[in-house]
C-alpha cells in the first residue's frame, strides 16, 4: 500500500473532522442522494485544491463553510440552468407534505422548504441551523452583521409562510 504524504495525512484528518459540516451543507443544496454525493465530492475536491493555500488567520471551520457554500451555490446555479423548465405546481405538490408529521419528517420538510430559498439565503439559514451566530455567519459570507440579521429575519418569515401555506 502506498504511503501517504504528510499533507495528504493532514487533509484526511481535517476531512474526518469536517465531513458532517460538508454533508449538512450539501444536504441543504441537494435533495437527491446521488446528486448530493456528487456535490460532496466536488466540495472535497475544492477543499483539497485549496488546502495548501489555507489562510490560518481564518478559523478552519469558517474557511470550510466558505468553500462548501461557494461550491454548493455554483452547483445549484449549474443545475438550475439545466432544469429551468420545471413547473412550480409540480415542485410545490411534490415537496410539501401534511401537518401530521413526526419531528424527523418536519426537519425533512424544513430542508425541502429551504431548497426554495435564494442561494445566499439558503447559505445563511444553513449556517444558522448549524448554530453559528451573526458575527460568524458574516465572516463566512463576507457580509456585514446587520445585513445578516436583516436577511435572517426575512428568511424566517419566508419559511414561516411556507409552513403556514403548505402544512395544512
Amino acid at each position: 500500500m502506498e504511503q501517504l504524504s504528510l499533507p495528504e495525512q493532514q487533509f484526511i484528518t481535517f476531512l474526518e473532522g469536517h465531513i458532517k459540516l460538508i454533508t449538512k451543507v450539501a444536504r441543504a443544496y441537494c435533495r437527491d442522494e446521488e446528486e448530493r454525493k456528487d456535490l460532496i465530492q466536488d466540495i472535497i475536491t475544492q477543499l483539497w485544491q485549496s488546502y495548501s493555500k489555507y489562510d490560518k488567520s481564518y478559523a478552519l471551520t469558517t474557511w470550510t463553510y466558505r468553500i462548501a457554500l461557494n461550491v454548493s451555490i455554483s452547483y445549484l446555479r449549474k443545475k438550475s440552468t439545466r432544469q429551468k423548465k420545471q413547473s412550480e405546481y409540480q415542485q410545490q405538490h411534490a415537496y410539501f407534505q401534511p401537518d401530521d408529521l413526526s419531528a424527523d419528517e418536519k426537519l425533512a420538510q424544513l430542508y425541502r422548504f429551504i431548497e426554495h430559498l435564494k442561494p445566499l439565503d439558503k447559505a445563511i439559514i444553513v449556517l444558522q441551523l448549524e448554530g453559528l451566530g451573526n458575527k460568524d455567519i458574516s465572516e463566512v459570507m463576507g457580509m456585514t452583521v446587520s445585513n445578516i440579521s436583516t436577511r435572517k429575519n426575512r428568511i424566517k418569515e419566508e419559511l414561516k409562510h411556507y409552513f403556514k401555506t403548505y402544512s395544512h
